[in-house]
């Protein structure tokens, strides 16, 4: 590495994939600097935090670059894998997330993906709610810069926490195959999970195991025409994952419950896999049973144990099955210095599935049947004597007589598959050059459309299914009564008197053999000019430097949009309505680079960057102006010091608009705090005891609560949830003050050192977030502010459920949108490398980057105290310190290299136990289990050799010890996880066994 680097070292993450462009060991500094010195044609310097493109260019705010070898070592199949091994960035392990539609997005400092701009050479990748990083293609990227710190006055809104900038390869020469394929390999053992998941009857694994296959291969070719004028790359890569459930690890075997710290149980679905019945009527009304398990055509009473209660998240995904299409091309002709024409094209295809039970719903999980209970007659054929004589007692037979009733089943049919697809293309066009000496131009435009299809599960019908359990006798035969009077010839009676039916004429009919779909699409239309010149001819140069001042002149237009909508069987079980939301900008900037002074004693460099924009949005009625101040000061050449300040800003998405004014009402499974506490009898788990509310009286009844419901199972929230409402809030732009000052070493005396420490600090007034009806009333309980409280809206008997059709008025959690106080980041980010020889032998190379994160979190409130959740990870999931360590040795000849990398993840501890009343703490009700994890060490190892400099061949082992994941019962709580541990923070599936090819021509 130079001593021009922009950060000193790069963030050298070991495990392996050699790629045949790239020799194993070959030393290939990826900063921008680095790379602007080898390009000989100015105007395909890309340079990331200006638009300034200068040979020579060292930035004056903090650049993390990971390059091309980098990323190749890495065996990663997308590009998220690269990105969360970044101390910079929050990892976000899109394909570990149950809830995900597997876009990636990606989030600098853990601020939030809307407040990171992702770039493609420079330019916007997408829109900020539909843009999929994934779409990058892993062998086409010369480099990844990560630029900490607000980028507004150069990119515009959004660019808050920072810039990932991707810098592609439009010169690759050759045609190039590379082969990935790589597993998972872990050995269950006894756990917490386990033993809880046995105790209910679940079936656990144990030992070792082997699954989660993943593959890549990729076709790269690109030639260059006419000696060089017409470059032509194309590419097309096939990716694909397979599935692996909860139940296929230890520490998932069940969804952990936190009821009993001391002794957790399982989440059980009262969805039995048998069939279960809650008598609602008759001499049984009242008692909940389950057709018995051993198919005796008796009931046992619903509770814990073999065959009973249902595992709910045993086929949740700790991976999900995905396969995606990666296909693009660059172009480029040169017809002069004053004009080129560059064309680039990105397009991708991806379908990610998710699992769930067929299942024949109850009554109450939809609105239009939520008090309409089933009803069966006392001589239904499908009841045994015994079954009979237990629900209808002496009136068993009698067709006269009828019970209410409610099911639930989960039937013994495969399970069915939720898919997400999603395509979509970006398109960057546009032509440049040299207009007059030392002025060039650049006019351009990105087009970029994502569409993504949700396809939902079969849903029960809960007209049909009433008139399936509705059965009569006809000849003999067991019939619908809807068939048998002509009122509904399709009918297929269902018997939810049988132990594991697995009925697919009778599921089907009920769930109608319809899945509802769920469209969205977004798109982006960005036309920018920029006009950038060296002012020396206009003697404009300080006489204290060799270069002269440089401009640059931008301005842009930019318009996104988002549309969903969706088919009427979607709408009857979700709700909802089609939107269309559409804002744009228009924008001019302006930015300075002035050298000072240069090779003078005690200065060889000083230098001052300014940069100044003015927007005016659409969606919000007016705009707002972002302005920079940089500074490099270089006494010699073996030592810099940099500084930036920033003002940046961001103008609501178009849906964090809608989100906050587009009224509309949804469910959402929470506790009232209210209301009583559920929890297992310690004694017995097959019961429900219920502890005192978690608020107090005075609380509630301030919120509306009737002395007389305080603590009345009334106000527990039905099973599919109380009511939110969204659209009743506001929201306006945030802006953010950020900077960073640091210190870049190269000493002279130590050729090949390199080390660099910056300083950030980023402050977020009047922060745009998102919230649940859930993170009010928690809020309200912890903080007890007027701010939270409000947002709680209550019948007048005091509960919180209500239609969802009708626009209630009351009995409601708002949730949405809305801008809170203010939002909070600093820390201080390390980064060293060492390339040293070792004679005839080789070299060895050492790489570290870690970063200290001193605040994460904010003030939610004037009246609040600033909150500082670094290291606790139920308020942000920042550990106070992460880093990454690798040392490596290439033989001399470049034939074979080795690499051995350590990274630390910090501990994380619950706010609960913190001490810190702004956080959570109460005294005397901290955690005593589960409430803290401790630091993670990981280790990997790659190894690669080339063959006739055309093949390479490679092997990684990632979590080479296969470290099981910390169990964390709340995992949902603090990361949306089902899957009792983090899996975007931790390796959760075990020791990853990773094999690669490359072959060049």
């Amino acid at each position: 590495m130079t001593s021009s680097c922009l950060t000193a070292a790069l963030v050298a993450l070991a495990a392996g994939r050699a790629e045949a462009a790239e020799v194993p060991g070959q030393d290939k500094a990826a900063t921008a600097e680095t790379d602007t010195q080898r390009t000989a044609d100015p105007g395909a310097i890309v340079v990331t935090g200006t638009r300034i493109q200068r040979l020579n260019y060292k930035a004056a705010a903090p650049i993390l670059s990971v390059s091309a070898r980098d990323i190749a070592a890495q065996a990663p199949v997308n590009i998220e894998e690269v990105l969360n091994r970044l101390p910079q960035i929050a990892p976000d392990s899109q394909q570990n997330y149950q809830d995900s539609d597997g876009r990636q997005r990606i989030k600098l400092r853990n601020l939030g993906f809307e407040r990171t701009l992702t770039l493609v050479d420079g330019k916007r990748l997408g829109t900020m709610n539909g843009a999929d990083a994934n779409m990058i293609p892993v062998a086409l990227v010369q480099r990844v810069d990560v630029l900490t710190g607000g980028a507004s006055a150069v990119y515009g809104s959004d660019a808050v926490a920072g810039v990932v900038n991707f810098i592609l390869k439009h010169d690759f020469e050759g045609v190039q195959l590379n082969a990935n394929y790589g597993f998972y390999n872990h050995n269950n053992r006894e756990t917490v999970t386990t033993r809880a998941a046995r105790d209910y009857g679940f079936p656990v694994p144990r030992g070792m195991t082997t699954d989660g296959g993943r593959g890549d291969f990729s076709l790269t070719a690109g030639h260059g025409f006419f000696n060089g004028a017409l470059q032509l790359v194309g590419f097309v890569d096939y990716r694909w994952s397979d599935r692996v459930p909860n139940v296929a690890r230890d520490f998932a075997a069940c969804g952990l419950t936190d009821a009993d710290p001391k002794d957790p149980g399982c989440s059980a679905s009262s969805y039995s896999k048998n069939g279960t019945i809650v008598v609602q009527g008759g001499p049984a009304k009242g008692k909940t049973f389950v057709n018995n398990p051993d198919g005796s055509g008796t009931f046992v009473p619903y509770g814990t144990g073999p065959g009973l209660a249902a595992n709910r998240y045993e086929q949740t995904e700790l991976q999900r099955r995905d396969r995606r299409i990666n296909a693009g091309g660059f172009a480029t002709l040169t017809l002069s210095p004053a004009l080129e024409l560059y064309a680039d094209l990105l397009w991708y295809q991806d379908r990610s599935y998710r699992v769930s039970p067929p299942v024949a719903y109850s009554y109450s999980a939809f609105d239009d049947s939520k008090d309409k209970p089933y009803v069966i007659s006392c001589d239904n054929p499908f009841l045994t004597a015994s079954q009979a004589t237990t629900l209808c007692g002496a009136d068993a037979g009698r067709a006269d007589v009828t019970i209410p009733l409610d099911v639930k089943y989960r039937l013994a049919l495969p399970q069915q598959e939720e898919q997400y697809t999603r395509n979509g293309f970006r398109l960057s066009a546009g032509v440049r050059g040299e207009i007059a000496q030392g002025w060039r131009y650049d006019v351009g435009t990105v087009y970029a459309y994502n569409r993504s299809t949700y396809v939902a599960d079969s849903y029960s019908d809960p007209a049909r299914l009433r008139r399936a359990l509705d059965v009569v006798l006809v000849n003999g035969t067991p019939t619908c009564r809807a068939k048998r009077d002509g009122i509904d010839e399709a009918c297929v009676p269902f018997n939810a008197f049988k132990a594991g039916n697995s009925d697919v004429a009778a599921y089907h009919y009920m769930a109608n053999r319809m899945d509802g779909r769920f469209y969205s699409s977004t798109s982006l239309t960005d036309v920018l000019a920029t006009l950038q010149g060296d002012l020396g001819r206009y003697g404009i140069v300080s006489p204290f430097a060799r270069q002269s001042v440089a401009v640059a002149l931008g301005a842009e237009f930019r318009r996104d949009t988002f549309k969903d909508w969706a088919d009427a069987r979607f709408r009857m079980v979700s709700g909802g309505s089609d939107r269309f939301l559409s804002q744009h900008v228009w924008e001019g900037n302006v930015e300075v680079q002035a050298p000072l002074v240069e090779d003078k004693l005690y200065v060889k460099q000083l230098r001052l960057d300014a940069g100044y924009r003015v927007s005016k949005y659409s969606g919000i009625g007016g705009g707002f102006k972002t302005w920079k101040l940089e500074a490099i000061y270089a006494p010699v050449s073996d030592i810099s010091f940099r500084a930036s300040i920033n003002k940046a800003e961001r103008a609501p998405t178009v849906i964090e608009i809608s989100q906050a004014k587009r009224i509309s009402y949804a469910r959402e499974v929470m506790n009232d705090i209210c209301a009583p506490t559920p929890a297992l009898d310690p004694a017995d788990k097959s019961k429900t005891i219920y502890t005192p509310p978690k608020a107090s009286l005075e609380m509630c009844h301030a919120q509306g609560v009737p002395d007389n419901m305080y603590g009345s199972k009334d106000l527990l929230c039905p099973e599919e949830g109380c009511t939110l409402r969204y659209g009743a809030l506001s929201v306006e732009p945030e802006d953010a003050i950020t900077k960073s000052f640091g210190v870049v070493l190269t000493p002279s005396l130590l050729p090949g050192l390199s080390l660099s420490v910056d300083r950030w600090m980023i402050q977020i007034n009047n922060a745009i977030g998102f919230n649940y009806g859930s993170f009010f009333m928690q809020r309200c309980l912890e903080i007890k502010s007027d701010f939270y409280c409000s947002k709680i809206v209550r019948n007048p008997d005091g509960t919180l459920s209500s239609p969802l059709t009708g626009s209630p008025s009351r009995g409601f959690v708002d949730a949405g949108t809305t801008n809170f106080y203010t939002s909070i980041s600093r820390g201080i980010d390390f980064q060293a490398q060492l390339a040293h020889g070792i004679g005839k032998i080789g070299k060895i190379d050492v790489s570290f980057a870690g970063t200290l994160m001193t605040f994460a979190g904010g003030q939610e409130a004037s009246t609040l105290p600033r909150s500082n959740c670094v290291g606790y990870m139920n308020c942000q999931l920042m550990p106070r310190w992460t880093h990454g360590l690798r040392t490596g040795f290439t033989t001399r000849d470049g034939h074979f290299s080795v690499s051995f990398n350590w990274r630390y993840v910090g501990s994380l501890t619950n706010s609960r136990n913190s001490g810190r009343p702004e956080l959570g703490w109460e005294a005397g009700k901290e955690r005593k289990t589960f409430y803290r994890i401790a630091p993670q060490n990981y280790f990997d190892l790659w190894t690669g050799v080339t063959v006739a400099k055309r093949l390479t061949l490679s092997l990684a082992i990632n979590n080479l010890f296969d470290k099981s994941p910390p169990i964390l019962p709340y995992a949902y709580d603090v990361g949306l996880s089902r899957s009792n541990t983090l899996p975007q923070r931790y390796d959760a599936l075990g020791r990853n066994i990773v094999f690669s090819t490359g072959l060049k021509f």
